[in-house]
């Protein structure tokens, strides 16, 4: 129904919108209807029609088997929803009826409608279904698709014309395809204001989806008896229909009327109406194949929105790949918008397109002056950061007014690293919307008038002016993608530059590190040499010593050995930080072998596990392993050669360097050197024990192997 706007300000033209016409108290007189307890018998406590004419004249109290001729329970318990066909046809008195029952709270509603012609079968029905479902598998593009529908809906319906109606944005509705007699005028591309169908109606249309009226002029049957004017008949398709939208439909010129929902994802996507020049009756069985055949066809609907959406989506991405390398570039973003601003242009298909920096803009295409490009960019910066899409910049944005030749539309994109902001400008698109009938035309009720229905329905063309062609969902969803992309690139070029640092104060690092090694190898050289020289000197004087002060001497020179051995692995080593004991001890024993000579070098047997010390501590290991080969050498033989035995074992966290030899032992001595030998265990934070070993001694010195 359709109610035109009016200058009178007490005039409520919300009234449809509240009007109850889903308890209308009283049904459509073709058909009948019956209103049974749920409980037990299913008694029948009201009804609707005539009733004693066309079905029983005793049916009031009656239990509803007696009356249908079959139990509806069965039909009931193998519904899916709350309303269920009854299998077999109900006989009346003179005629037969197609019974179909609701459930609606304590209550079954059962309406009888009554059979005029015989039904197709199933069989032939789901054949036609299945072909004309084929058709539209086959529509190479929505257009086609609909324009099919119709045909296909009037082939099923034989209504005079047959519309396929899609709601718009703002709830007005446009007529996207037409089927109709020749000699009818034409409703194609008409649109209709949101009014003629009221937000009610709506909602019934996606809890109903196949609604007939086969005759406009009608006396509506009343529910009786009293009492039950507010019974909820949302789910009786012979509801009786609004006052209001039955003049409707008279000021159209229409007999008799259907509807089919499109419904889509559980909103209404738009309408199959049909209309006819004289009565004309739906039958149940091809409501419900017009309604199967209607959800195939919103199935096919989103196929074909969804695979068009996905082919803009992939040429978005392309154009995004072609712009995107420029922008990782290290020039400043300026210069890499200025290369690509074209691209960026046609990427979206505007007429125009600026970036906004501060005062400075640069721009492609057709564009306003820099002053109102500057002032867009400041009116969206204020609005937040998010991207701002319109097709009526005039609307938000009243300074645009004198640039709707230029600026009609606008996509902003506002970057986040970057006092900058990239505008898309499309030019006006007027458009001339031809109506069914002029939506703004005004109405004069007298007082104690009743509001009625627009009766005008002649094409009205209405120029609409300071509008762009629509930015697409996925032309938006692109620039929110593209914001990423630059926001990354900067990022990426922050990235780099600081790499590039890193890897310049890396290579300093490394450069320093070099001379302190050099300068670290140069140290241990020298210290070396030191060594080497005071152990020359304290072998020279050994020579021209005798008796005990040249045994001191080799003593000396054999410990001094021990700190030299680490200084030559320093200087041959990378690794400063530690040393492999077991190396180590196998270097400093070979030292001791030439130095003791080779029949004691061929009595030193090693066992000698891999343990990594820290240097220092290397270094008092090895003054206190020179210092019990000395004490083995100088006591276990008397002087002479013998065995030897020297082990490295590794427990936990600590090391044990085990001495022995098969002689007479001593142990425990307060010379020098064995209180030089008990600092250095001190130091080590370890013990030393001597034992028997059976025969000669055993010395086992056990320390953490870390500080």
């Amino acid at each position: 129904m359709a109610i035109p706007t009016t200058t009178d300000p007490t005039l409520d033209l919300t009234a449809c919108d509240r009007e109850p016409i889903h308890i209308p108290g009283a049904i459509q007189p073709h058909g009948l209807l019956l209103i049974a307890d749920a409980a037990d018998t299913h008694r029948v406590i009201a009804g609707a029609g005539d009733i004693e004419a066309r079905l029983s004249p005793d049916w009031l109290d009656r239990p509803l088997a007696a009356l249908l001729g079959q139990d509806v329970d069965r039909a009931l318990q193998a519904a899916v929803g709350p309303t269920a066909p009854v299998p077999e046809p109900v006989a009346g008195i003179d005629e037969r009826f197609v019974a179909t029952v609701h459930r609606s709270g304590g209550r079954l509603l059962v309406e009888l409608e009554p059979i005029v012609s015989e039904p197709m079968t199933a069989t032939a029905m789901l054949a036609w279904l299945d072909a004309a479902a084929g058709t539209f598998e086959r529509a190479m593009d929505t257009q086609t698709l609909f324009d099919r529908a119709a045909v296909a809906f009037r082939t099923l319906t034989g209504f005079d014309r047959v519309m396929i109606y899609r709601f718009l944005d703002d709830d007005a509705g446009r007529v996207v395809a037409e089927d109709r007699d020749p000699a009818l005028h034409t409703f194609r591309n008409h649109h209709f204001p949101a009014s003629d169908i009221p937000k009610q109606a709506r909602a019934l249309y996606v809890r109903n989806r196949a609604r007939a009226i086969p005759q406009l002029d009608y006396v509506p049957a009343p529910l009786r008896p009293a009492g039950f004017d507010a019974c909820d008949l949302s789910d009786v398709a012979l509801r009786h229909v609004s006052p209001i939208h039955l003049q409707y439909l008279r000021n159209m010129g229409v007999g008799a009327s259907a509807s089919i929902s499109i419904v889509m994802d559980g909103l209404l996507w738009g309408l199959v109406a049909c209309h006819h020049n004289g009565p004309r009756l739906l039958p149940p069985d091809v409501r419900s194949a017009a309604a199967t055949l209607a959800s195939g066809l919103a199935r096919q609907i989103r196929a074909k929105e969804e695979a068009a959406a996905y082919r803009e989506r992939i040429a978005l991405r392309a154009a995004e790949d072609s712009v995107v390398p420029r922008l990782n570039s290290e020039e400043p973003l300026r210069e890499a918008v200025i290369a690509v601003k074209e691209e960026l242009r046609a990427m979206l298909d505007a007429d125009g397109f600026a970036m906004v920096a501060g005062n400075q803009v640069e721009s492609v295409g057709h564009c306003p002056d820099a002053r109102t490009l500057i002032a867009i960019a400041r009116w969206v910066r204020s609005r937040g950061t998010e991207p701002v899409a319109t097709h009526e910049l005039s609307a938000l944005f009243p300074q645009a007014r004198d640039h709707i030749g230029l600026a009609s539309g606008l996509l902003a994109l506002p970057l986040h690293d970057e006092n900058a902001m990239l505008l898309w400008l499309r030019a006006e698109h007027v458009e001339t919307i031809a109506w069914a009938g002029n939506p703004h035309k005004s109405v004069g009720l007298a007082p104690g008038e009743t509001l009625t229905p627009r009766a005008s329905f002649g094409s009205y063309a209405e120029t609409v002016r300071g509008r762009s062609r629509r930015w697409t969902l996925e032309q938006v969803e692109a620039a929110h993608r593209l914001r990423r992309r630059f926001h990354e690139a900067r990022q990426h070029l922050q990235v780099r530059i600081l790499n590039r640092e890193l890897n310049r104060t890396l290579a300093e690092k490394d450069a320093l590190l070099a001379q302190k090694d050099v300068l670290m190898k140069e140290v241990n050289h020298r210290v070396q040499n030191s060594l080497q020289l005071v152990a020359s000197f304290l072998r020279l004087q050994a020579k021209t010593a005798g008796g005990t002060v040249a045994d001191h001497l080799a003593e000396a020179q054999a410990r001094l050995a021990a700190v030299a051995l680490v200084h030559r692995r320093l200087y041959r080593d990378d690794q400063v930080e530690s040393v492999d004991l077991s190396r180590y001890i196998d270097e400093l024993v070979a030292d001791m072998r030439t130095s003791l000579g080779a029949e004691w070098g061929r009595h030193i047997r090693l066992d000698l596990a891999p343990i990594l010390v820290p240097t220092d501590r290397a270094v008092n290991i090895g003054l206190i392993l020179t210092e019990l080969v000395i004490n083995a050498s100088k006591y276990a033989y008397g002087g002479g050669p013998g065995p030897i035995a020297i082990a490295l074992e590794q427990h936990g966290a600590k090391l044990r360097l085990i001495v022995a030899d098969d002689g007479r032992g001593k142990g425990d001595g307060e010379g020098f050197g064995s209180r030089m030998m008990s600092a250095m265990v001190q130091r080590l934070d370890g013990t030393i024990e001597y034992g028997e070993n059976h025969p000669g001694l055993r010395a086992i010195m056990t320390a953490p192997i870390a500080d």
